[in-house]
C-alpha cells in the first residue's frame, strides 16, 4: 500500500502543478497515469507544439514546459504510479480513500485529486473507408516529432486551433504544406487566422476551403488524397501528398473514473468552484480540463489556479486543527532551490554529527 497525503491522478500540467503547491505546504505528494511518462497529453500527442499562453513564455513547447514542471517539484520528491489507470476507489472507516489500478497497484491517502485532464481519449477519425491501411504510413493523427515532416508535402484536415497552428508552424519545416477545411471560416483564434491568412499570400500554405479528404490513394504508403469541393462545379480533386493529419480533436471519456460515484455532467467532473474544486463527495477534488463548472476556461492555466486553491483546502482537511498563514516564494523561498537555506541544513547535520 502506497500512503501519502495527497494521491494526484493524472500527471500533465496540472497534476505536476499541483505537487509544487502542496510541497510549499510540506504535503507529500503521489500520481497516477496510464502513460508510461509525466506530462499527459503535452508529453504523449504533441512534445514539439509551441504554447503560447503560459505566462512568462510568449512561446515554449509542450515538452520543455513539462520538463520546466519537473525541474520546478524535483526538492519535494513525489513518487509516480505510471503505465497505470486508476480504476476504482473506495473510502475507509477513517475518511480516507484507497484507489486501486488496474495492475492491482494500491493507493492510500485523505485526500484524491483528480487531475486528467480529458481522461482517456481517442482521436476524432474522419470517415474514409481505407484511412486504417494508411495509418503509421502516410496518416497520422497527432504530430509528435515535427522534424518526421521536414521536406515532405503535408496535407492537413481542420479547423481549429490545433490544425491553424500546426499548418503554421509547418510551413517552416515541410516542403509543401496544405489545410483542407469543409468550411470558409475556422474555428481557430483570430491571431492564428490571420497569421495563416498571411502565410497563403506568401504562397507557404495553400488553404483549400470549403471542402474536405474523402479518399486516399497509394499503394505501401500514402501518395495521394481525394478532395471532394462543396462546389459542385469543381468536384474531386486529386492532390499529391506525403502525409495527411487529419487533426479534428479527441473524443474524450473519463473511463473508470465514470463509476466512482462522481456528479458527472457532459462527460467532465461537475465541482463547486465558489470555493476549493471539491467534487460532491468530500475529499476528492478535480482540478484541470477534468473538471466543469459555469464559466470553465480549459487553459494550462486555468489548472494552475485551481491546484493552488485546491492545496489549501486540502491542508485544512488534512490538519483541521492548524491555521495555515501563506508565505509568499519571494519572503520564504522554496527549499531545495533556496542557496541559503541548503546551507543552513548542512550546518544542522555537521553539528548534529
Amino acid at each position: 500500500m502506497i500512503k501519502t497525503d495527497i494521491l494526484i491522478i493524472g500527471a500533465g500540467p496540472t497534476g505536476l502543478f499541483t505537487v509544487f503547491e502542496a510541497g510549499l505546504l510540506k504535503l507529500k505528494t503521489h500520481l497516477i497515469d496510464a502513460l508510461p511518462q509525466p506530462g499527459g497529453q503535452c508529453s504523449e500527442i504533441y512534445p514539439k507544439k509551441p504554447i503560447y499562453d503560459i505566462p512568462a513564455f510568449p512561446e515554449i513547447l509542450a515538452g520543455d514546459l513539462v520538463n520546466n514542471l519537473m525541474e520546478q517539484i524535483r526538492p519535494f520528491n513525489p513518487g509516480f504510479t505510471l503505465g497505470e489507470r486508476a480504476e476504482t476507489i473506495e473510502k475507509l472507516e477513517d475518511e480516507t480513500f484507497v484507489v486501486t489500478t488496474n495492475k492491482g497497484t494500491q493507493h492510500n491517502a485523505p485526500v484524491v485529486a483528480i487531475a486528467g485532464g480529458l481522461g482517456s481519449f481517442e482521436p476524432r477519425k474522419p470517415p474514409i473507408p481505407n484511412i486504417s491501411d494508411f495509418e503509421d504510413n502516410g496518416v497520422a493523427y497527432f504530430i509528435k516529432d515535427p522534424e518526421v515532416y521536414r521536406d515532405k508535402r503535408v496535407v492537413i484536415a481542420g479547423g481549429g486551433d490545433s490544425a491553424l497552428d500546426w499548418a503554421i508552424f509547418l510551413a517552416d519545416v515541410a516542403a509543401e504544406v496544405a489545410l483542407v477545411h469543409r468550411r470558409n471560416e475556422f474555428r481557430g483564434a483570430l491571431d492564428s487566422v490571420e497569421r495563416l491568412s498571411e502565410l497563403a499570400k506568401l504562397g507557404k500554405v495553400e488553404l483549400i476551403t470549403n471542402a474536405e479528404v474523402v479518399g486516399l490513394k497509394g499503394e505501401e504508403r500514402l501518395e495521394q488524397v481525394v478532395i471532394r469541393h462543396n462546389d459542385t462545379a469543381r468536384g474531386e480533386e486529386l492532390k499529391s501528398t506525403d502525409h495527411f493529419i487529419p487533426l479534428f480533436g479527441l473524443s474524450p471519456k473519463l473511463g473508470p473514473m465514470a463509476n466512482w460515484g462522481l456528479e458527472i455532467e457532459k462527460n467532465a467532473i461537475k465541482v463547486d468552484n465558489s470555493y476549493d474544486y471539491q467534487t460532491n463527495i468530500p475529499g476528492i477534488y478535480a482540478i484541470g480540463d477534468v473538471n466543469t463548472y459555469k464559466g470553465k476556461l480549459k487553459l494550462i492555466l486555468s489548472g494552475f489556479h485551481e491546484a493552488a486553491i485546491m492545496c489549501q483546502s486540502a491542508y485544512q482537511r488534512i490538519h483541521p486543527n492548524k491555521k495555515y498563514v501563506l508565505k509568499y516564494t519571494t519572503v520564504g523561498g522554496v527549499e531545495g532551490f533556496d542557496g541559503t537555506k541548503k546551507e543552513a541544513k548542512r550546518e544542522v547535520v555537521q553539528s548534529i554529527g
